[in-house]
């Protein structure tokens, strides 16, 4: 159909048939006057600078994280980077601490310069780890420097075991010496 067809089909119609009841005008500018002229509540006047105030500590929030980030940063260990990271942390920290435990009572006169120059070592590995927590940081998270943390978890270890090793030689030989002096 064309427009021509639709104009004949409606032409003749009026659809603007009903007119408005008498005194609407009326009441629709009173309905109207009512509501302009009807206060704000007063949670809407109160809410309005609590709004405010918390859009403002919300944005003080963000610029002193945004700021303090970099400082946080230089504090990432193996255990930001994921949870598997986390768990590798935890082992390597917890197998360290037990072998400094065991360390700290085999110490007798014999064993305080082994030990002594362990601790020493330990001193410089624990150092040397400070600065990949730093590299680590700077440098994303990467790979390289993750291989280097687990490593230095991985030499602490391997040093303590050598020491403890040394200082069960030291003892069998010390008892050995002493079973061949008895009579």
């Amino acid at each position: 159909m064309e427009n021509k067809d639709l104009d004949e089909l409606f032409g003749g119609l009026n659809f603007d048939i009903e007119e408005p009841h008498a005194g609407h005008r009326d009441r629709f500018f009173k309905k109207l006057h009512q509501v302009s002229e009807e206060p704000k509540g007063t949670t809407q006047r109160l809410w309005n600078p609590m709004f405010g105030i918390a859009a403002g500590f919300l944005l003080a929030l963000f610029l002193v994280f945004e700021f303090t980030s970099p400082v946080q940063a230089g504090n990432t260990d193996l255990a930001s980077i994921s949870p598997e990271m986390k768990q590798t942390q935890e082992f390597y920290t917890g197998l360290i601490q037990k072998e400094l435990n065991t360390l700290r009572t085999e110490k007798t006169p014999e064993t305080e310069a082994i030990i002594q120059d362990a601790m020493s070592q330990m001193q410089k590995l624990e150092k040397e780890y400070a600065k990949l927590r730093e590299d680590l940081s700077e440098s994303g998270k990467d790979n390289r420097v993750i291989h280097a943390m687990i490593s230095n978890f991985q030499q602490r270890i391997d040093l303590l075991t050598n020491v403890l090793e040394q200082i069960e030689t030291i003892k069998e030989l010390k008892n050995a010496n002493h079973e061949s002096t008895i009579i």
